[in-house]
């Protein structure tokens, strides 16, 4: 029988461009250890575990072999879930079918990366198709300039509004003490960062991060046993739109508009600006930050720049957007779209201390990664119906 499924605690590493202290089980195994004193759980109590990182980028296999010395997972059923930059996500997703099937009571949830020991380009470049589309999109940022100059061409942003976004994020940081990017920036020094990909500049990316997450989900016959004021996961929704980036509607994620509008239907949400209190997004880019919440439904066409400026999105406005400081300031791949589901829960469950919006009922964490996969969770502060 289909259960109600909730995230009951969260474990962070504290993350860094380099962590030469420690290695994969032991960086893994911080998360966990922060997760379960959170839920003040111990780990007989885990019935399961899922796991995943981008583990091409290491050159090593089978993380949910290995890692169990780090996850606690000796003896226990182990699954491991790898979708590319979506990983952590896909993770959560995983998680919550897993309880919400009825299988398990209590399942540990870990994404991970040590991005220092990596070779993400090499490993990026052999996801597109050797013929049609490697000579071209090798690597990231060159997917992504073109994603910015389509939005650009056809609404008139500028690298201004980009890094508005930039901006937002990096003073967002300040207030988190595990992000690894923690200084502010203006629009002229974002500006004036080396250019990578027109209109993309250095501090409009992501850095690489070394860093862990791990999250506790329950079924709903114990959740709120564990913890007083559990996060409710009400929907989650995956799609991946392309196969080919030919095929892809440039300065338009698909895959986002998709999924949002699954979830907001199925579960009534009609005005998402005004409904939703919160977003932790999966924004490896300061455009996606434009592009994707009129995806989302939040603005319409064209509107970001101009919703943005006016503060809308930072903390204190209307629906604040990344209050953690997002993929700009932090990202250990594998563990990336797993943070945006656990600072999405702390928000929920009034954990988030300096970063907290108040009165948060319904908060949104998203996943992006591959060729414009999107993956979304709503996240609520009362048990689903």
């Amino acid at each position: 029988m289909a259960k109600r499924v909730a995230i009951v605690g969260t474990g962070q590493t504290f993350h860094k461009s380099h962590r030469p202290d420690v290695n994969g089980q032991e960086i893994i195994n911080e998360a966990v250890q922060r997760a379960l004193a959170d839920a003040d759980l111990k780990i007989k109590d885990i019935d399961a575990i899922v796991i995943g990182n981008m583990d091409h980028f290491e050159g090593i296999n089978y993380v949910d072999c290995w890692s169990v010395d780090g996850s606690g997972g000796v003896m226990k059923p182990v699954i491991k879930i790898t979708t590319g930059g979506t990983t952590g996500a896909s993770l959560a997703i995983g998680g919550n079918h897993m309880v919400g099937s009825g299988m398990f009571e209590k399942v540990l949830v870990i994404g991970w990366e040590k991005n220092s020991e990596s070779d993400t380009t090499g490993a990026i470049t052999t996801a597109f198709d050797p013929i049609w589309d490697r000579q071209v999109f090798a690597g990231a940022i060159s997917g992504l300039a073109a994603e910015a100059q389509g939005y650009m061409a056809r609404y008139g942003a500028s690298d201004r509004d980009g890094a508005r976004v930039s901006v937002r994020d990096r003073k967002h940081a300040m207030n988190n003490p595990h992000a690894q990017l923690r200084k502010e920036v203006t629009l002229e020094e974002v500006l004036a960062s080396p250019m990578l990909a027109d209109p993309i500049h250095l501090l409009d990316v992501c850095p690489r991060t070394d860093g862990a997450c791990a999250v506790i989900m329950a079924s709903e016959d114990v959740a709120e046993k564990i913890c007083p004021k559990p996060d409710w996961i009400w929907k989650t929704a995956a799609r991946h739109s392309y196969a080919y980036l030919g095929d892809a509607d440039y300065g338009r994620l698909v895959s986002m508009e998709r999924c949002a509008k699954e979830i907001f239907q199925k579960v009534g949400i009609k005005e998402p600006r005004k409904e939703i209190d919160v977003i932790e997004m999966y924004q490896p880019y300061s455009f996606a930050g434009l592009i994707w919440i009129e995806d989302m439904g939040i603005v319409g066409p064209g509107e970001a720049p101009g919703y943005i400026w006016d503060g809308n999105t930072d903390m204190g406005g209307e629906l604040p957007v990344n209050p953690s400081g997002g993929v700009i300031s932090c990202n250990p791949i594998g563990a990336t779209g797993l943070i945006r589901c656990a600072e999405a829960a702390m928000q929920v469950m009034g954990k988030a201390e300096g970063r907290q919006v108040p009165d948060v009922n319904f908060a949104v964490s998203t996943g992006f990664g591959g060729c414009w996969w999107t993956d979304m969770l709503l996240h609520g502060k009362k048990k689903p119906n």
